[in-house]
């Protein structure tokens, strides 16, 4: 029902929404034509080049005798393979996230005094302004967490005395503050709205300075507080594996563009929850178990392979699920042959599948993630290969830990927030420019006609 106050969708506003697109709409030739690259991707789906980052990258082939051959996916965080940083906090019985910002945010590894200083500024940055909780995150309750989010991290600008203070120690200082506070956020915004909305318990958990991020995650959503090492462990990992992903992402780039303007933090990472909210973009794991749960009420036997494989081929077709067209959790702009954070991920859903009970859906995951790329190489003209993206396992990930749907997104951006900081961060040390990229104007000219002659 809508709110009192607010306007509707009346014929009158579809109306105009109709003179909207026939006075907006441009013809897809002239694209082509005037050779402006639609999303700044060529028809590869390379990346326009839009500017230089320390921060990651993001590899997918090489060059052989002059000829671009597809590689298994590379990630690299400062230049460290993410596969030799996981393994290495792994081997160690550690958690990563904490040593991994470190990394993003200043450029090399820390030792062990260097990461136990900054796992303290974290635990000391975990706290809100006096009732922010109270009057900011309970007020206006909103299955929308994200949205949520976005309001909370504007209002943190009103209780900051140097919120406009673009110098780089003050930054940093925000930085670390949101970086610190996001899980709080996240989990009290999705509280409230199930107290307040679906009449469930409220409950309001502390952080605990000891614990880590990921740890102190379950403890604030859980009634109970509880929750098992491995549980805690693959949450950091999925932290871990989202907290950064090149330059070139819908949010991150919002990131740079936002900062160029010389705006305050706050302003900036919240266009960039604005822009991670986008179903494109962080919303997808969302998708996929969804899909998934569409699936199993389709089809009867899902152990089946070709009845599995008709239901994918009727996602192709538009005929089951959202009818978008779209396996989703298959396919990356960048990666063809792998994405590394899924081959990284799938070996630890395997371990929480079996602590779950939940062998049978992890074997329908696995098999769907093999017959997916058939699937769309016979029913797509695809121009570079297919596989499995992060949010393919993130999702079923995150139904395993009985984290809400509502949370899937706000979870992303607890990681992300981390590269976003990185990368405001690089965008004052070395750019003063403001970015403002050519738009080609194709309207024609018209004389202007008196209101008593139209």
């Amino acid at each position: 029902m809508p709110q009192e106050g607010m306007l509707t969708v009346t014929p009158e506003i579809e109306s105009l929404a109709a003179v909207c697109r026939e006075h907006t709409n441009i013809p897809a030739e002239l694209y082509k034509e005037y050779d402006v690259k639609r999303g700044l991707r060529d028809i590869n789906g390379v990346g326009v080049l839009a500017g230089l980052t320390n921060i990651s990258s993001v590899i997918s082939s090489k060059v052989v005798d002059g000829v671009k051959v597809p590689i298994p996916g590379i990630l690299r965080y400062r230049g460290y393979d993410i596969n030799d940083l996981v393994k290495g906090f792994l081997q160690d019985g550690r958690k990563g996230y904490e040593e991994t910002a470190y990394l993003l945010l200043f450029g090399r590894l820390p030792n062990k005094a260097e990461l136990a200083e900054f796992k303290s500024l974290l635990a000391k940055g975990r706290t809100l302004p006096t009732n922010f909780t109270r009057d900011v995150i309970m007020k206006a309750p909103s299955h929308d967490i994200m949205n949520k989010m976005s309001r909370s991290v504007l209002t943190l600008a009103s209780y900051d005395d140097n919120a406009d203070d673009i110098s780089l120690p003050n930054v940093l200082r925000q930085c670390l503050m949101l970086i610190s506070v996001f899980p709080m956020i996240a989990v009290y915004a999705y509280h409230a709205y199930n107290h307040y909305e679906r009449g469930q318990s409220l409950y309001i958990h502390y952080p605990d300075d000891t614990l880590s991020t990921a740890s102190n995650f379950l403890r604030m959503l859980r009634p109970d507080m509880k929750y098992t090492p491995l549980e805690a462990q693959v949450l950091d990992l999925a932290l871990v594996l989202h907290m950064e992903h090149g330059g070139g992402n819908n949010s991150t780039f919002t990131t740079h563009v936002v900062t160029s303007s010389g705006t305050d933090t706050y302003s900036t990472i919240a266009a960039a929850l604005g822009s991670l909210k986008g179903p494109k973009h962080g919303g997808a794991n969302i998708k996929v178990v969804q899909m998934f749960q569409d699936m199993k009420k389709q089809v009867s036997d899902v152990t089946d392979r070709d009845a599995v494989k008709a239901y994918l081929r009727s996602l192709l077709n538009r005929e089951v699920f959202d009818r978008k067209g779209l396996i989703y959790g298959m396919g990356h702009a960048v990666y063809s042959i792998s994405d590394p954070r899924a081959q990284i991920f799938k070996s630890f859903v395997e371990k929480l599948a079996h602590e779950k009970g939940r062998e049978d859906d992890f074997a329908l995951y696995t098999m769907v993630e093999e017959l997916a790329p058939e699937v769309i190489a016979e029913e797509r003209r695809i121009y570079k290969g297919v596989s499995a993206n992060v949010d393919f396992y993130s999702g079923f990930v995150y139904s395993m830990l009985d984290l809400p749907l509502e949370l899937y997104t706000p979870m992303f951006a607890i990681a992300r927030i981390v590269g976003w900081s990185a990368h405001r961060l690089e965008e004052l040390i070395n750019v003063d420019k403001i970015i403002r990229p050519a738009y080609k104007n194709i309207s024609v000219q018209h004389e202007y006609m008196p209101l008593s002659d139209r």
